[in-house]
Order: structure tokens, then C-alpha cells, then sequence
């Protein structure tokens, strides 16, 4: 089996460590570290709903995502000093707070909506990914928090663990968790979430160079499968 320029072989993850309650002012907070992308992940929580569920007796969640300034070798621009976030960040933002809807009922919220925020503070390929899994352990401590605090009288989650990973096809080779160096030169770049047990929630997957046939689909997807089960062991390790 071949291995990687870091060392791995193609099916290893990068070291991952998740630290709960990083920030000590919102509800659920972690840090997580996929090697070198580090992403800070927050979930507050406000009284109120967007003005189309107001009066439903439902609530809502939504994300914010964002590379700050120093997290890669070129500085980033703060999307505050241009007025407005990118296409790739709303792109982001959007496969987040889907990614965390589809693993919640709303129902159970209250009319409520809850906030995650992903700040990438360095950056090595596959952001996005580690956003949602780590979103989602700060979801999980936010949604105890309101239990603990009587203002839900049961968890909303609809399941125990949530996390994403990124696959692709590098130099004719299918492989997990690619860094930047990787991704920058992937045939096929794949995202994929998944639910523990296995429920797919979404996959993204592009030819970036060349078309890929369903044997490669099949190999990225077990690729994936595995890797997010060690991520789910790493979310149980990090909530216990």
C-alpha cells in the first residue's frame, strides 16, 4: 500500500483531538484539530426564530463559517471589511447548518434558534469537514446545557454522533482525509457526512481532472465510512 508525503497510508486519518468547552461563554464550545486545521466551534442560543416560524412552535438552527485572517500562508480578508461573506463561505455555511438540521428535530427546540459558528483559526484542507464534526460535539453540549438548565425537557438530537470526513482520488490513488497538499492536486475531491450506524446525510463529490467510475465511488465510500467511525469514537471520547 502506498504511503503518503506525511507518512500515512491512504486510509489513515491525520491526528485528531477534539477539546470540549474551549470557550467558557457559550453553551457548547470545542476545539478540534484534524493535523494541521484547527477550527474553533461554537453554538449559542436565542429566544426567537426566524419571522417564517414564528408562531409554529418550532425552532432553528443555522451556521456561520469563517477563515480568519492568519490561518493560511496568504492572509485572508475579513469578510466584514468586504460587506459581504464569498460564495465559498455561503457554500459552507449552508453544508453546515444542513448537515446539523438533518441530525435534530426542531420540534423539540422550542421556538428557539441555535447558532453554530466554525472559525478556522489554521487551515490544511478539509475545513468544512472538521467544522461539521466538531459543530457537532458543541451542538450535543449546548442541547445538555438547556436540558440541564430545565429549558428543554429532552434532547432534540436525533442521533448520538454526526461527522464529516474528505476523501479523494490523488495520482490514480483513492485516499482519506486529504491535507492542502493533497486536495490542491485530487482527480476527485469527495465530502461526505454520516450519521453512527451509517445514515448518509450528504455527499459532495466532484471530477476536479479527471471522471471517476463507480468502483472508485465505492472505494471513497468505504474510505469515508471508516474514517468517520474513528471520528465518532473521538465526538463519544470528547461528550463522555
Amino acid at each position: 500500500m502506498p504511503t503518503r508525503h506525511d507518512g500515512r497510508a491512504v486510509s489513515d486519518l491525520r491526528p485528531v483531538h477534539i477539546e470540549p468547552g474551549h470557550i467558557n461563554t457559550a453553551p457548547g464550545s470545542v476545539l478540534i484539530r484534524m493535523g494541521e486545521t484547527h477550527v474553533i466551534c461554537t453554538v449559542s442560543v436565542e429566544e426567537r426564530v426566524p419571522p417564517f416560524l414564528a408562531g409554529t412552535g418550532k425552532g432553528w438552527l443555522t451556521a456561520e463559517y469563517g477563515m480568519l485572517p492568519g490561518s493560511s500562508p496568504r492572509r485572508i480578508a475579513r469578510e466584514a471589511s468586504t460587506g459581504k461573506p464569498n460564495g465559498r463561505t455561503r457554500e459552507i455555511q449552508r453544508l453546515i447548518g444542513r448537515s446539523l438540521r438533518a441530525a435534530v428535530d426542531l420540534e423539540r427546540i422550542g421556538e428557539r434558534t441555535l447558532y453554530a459558528d466554525c472559525d478556522v483559526i489554521q487551515a490544511d484542507g478539509g475545513t468544512r469537514t472538521a467544522s461539521i464534526t466538531g459543530a457537532f460535539v458543541a451542538l450535543s453540549l449546548a442541547c445538555r446545557r438547556l436540558q440541564e438548565d430545565g429549558l428543554l425537557d429532552q434532547s432534540p438530537l436525533l442521533g448520538p454522533r454526526l461527522a464529516a470526513i474528505s476523501v479523494g482520488i490523488v495520482e490514480g490513488v483513492e485516499m482519506l482525509d486529504l491535507c492542502y497538499r493533497e486536495d490542491a492536486a485530487a482527480e476527485t475531491d469527495m465530502n461526505v457526512v454520516m450519521l453512527e450506524g451509517g445514515g448518509i446525510i450528504e455527499i459532495q463529490a466532484t471530477a476536479e481532472q479527471a471522471p471517476f467510475d463507480r468502483r472508485q465511488t465505492e472505494q471513497l465510500m468505504d474510505l469515508a465510512e471508516a474514517g468517520i467511525g474513528h471520528l465518532h469514537a473521538a465526538q463519544a471520547d470528547a461528550l463522555a
